[in-house]
C-alpha cells in the first residue's frame, strides 16, 4: 500500500513538473502580489509592518485557490480518476497522496520563497520565523479544504466561480489565525497560542478532508 501511495505521489509530481505553467503560475502570482504592495504604498517600514501579514496571507490563499481547481480535473479528463475510484486501495488514502503531491509542487515553493519576500517587507528574524511557521501549518489546511471543493466540481462543466464560492468560507479561520500569528510576531508577542490553533486546524483537516473529498469524488465520477 505504501509503495502504491509513493508511486502516485511521484507520478503526480512528475506530471506537474512537465507542465511548468501549472505550478509556476501560482508562484509568480504570489510573488507579484506581495512585491506590488511596497511599490504602491511606499517604503514606510511602520506601514508595511502593519499591512504585511494580511498581504502575504491573502496572496498565499489566492495562489492556492488558483491552482487547486486542477487537482482532479486533468485526471477526470483522461480517465485516470475512474481508475483511482475502481482501485482496490482505499480512495481516501489515494486522495491524500494526491493532496500531498499538490502541496509539494504548489505550496512548498511558496514557503521556500517567502523569506525573500519577508526581507522585501523589512521583516525581522522573528517575523521571518513566524512567517515560515504560519505557512507550514496553514497551507496544508488550504490544500486539504480546497480538495473538497475541487472534488465537488469535478463533474460540472463550466463551473466558473463556483469553486471560490464553495471553499472561501472554509478558508476564513485559516486566514484569521495565520494573520493573527504574523501580527503577534510583528509586535514581538508570543505566537505559541496561534501555532497551537493552526496545528489543531491542520490535524482536524487532515482527519476529515480526505474522507469528504473521496465521497465527493465518487459522486462526481458517477454522474
Amino acid at each position: 500500500m505504501l509503495s502504491t501511495l509513493l508511486t502516485l505521489v511521484r507520478y503526480d509530481i512528475k506530471t506537474t513538473l512537465r507542465q511548468a505553467f501549472s505550478w509556476v503560475t501560482p508562484l509568480l502570482f504570489f510573488v507579484i502580489v506581495v512585491t506590488l504592495f511596497p511599490l504602491a504604498v511606499g517604503s514606510d517600514e511602520t506601514l508595511l509592518a502593519q499591512i504585511a501579514p494580511g498581504i502575504i496571507w491573502v496572496a498565499a490563499l489566492l495562489a492556492v485557490l488558483l491552482s487547486i481547481g486542477n487537482l482532479f480535473q486533468n485526471d477526470a479528463e483522461v480517465g485516470h480518476l475512474d481508475v483511482l475510484c475502481l482501485s482496490p486501495h482505499p480512495l481516501t488514502l489515494l486522495v491524500l497522496a494526491k493532496i500531498t503531491s499538490h502541496w509539494l509542487t504548489h505550496c512548498l515553493p511558496l514557503i521556500l520563497i517567502s523569506p525573500l519576500l519577508g526581507f522585501l517587507l523589512h521583516f525581522r528574524p522573528y517575523q521571518e520565523y513566524a512567517l515560515i511557521v504560519s505557512l507550514l501549518l496553514g497551507t496544508p489546511v488550504l490544500t486539504l479544504l480546497g480538495a473538497i471543493g475541487a472534488a465537488l466540481i469535478v463533474g460540472i462543466r463550466g463551473h466558473g466561480l463556483l469553486l471560490p464560492i464553495l471553499i472561501m468560507p472554509l478558508y476564513i479561520p485559516v486566514l484569521i489565525f495565520g494573520t493573527g500569528l504574523m501580527i503577534a510576531a510583528t509586535h514581538a508577542e508570543p505566537i505559541l497560542g496561534f501555532v497551537a490553533l493552526m496545528g489543531a486546524l491542520m490535524l482536524v483537516s487532515l482527519a476529515f478532508a480526505p474522507w469528504f473529498t473521496a465521497i465527493a469524488l465518487r459522486i462526481g465520477v458517477s454522474q
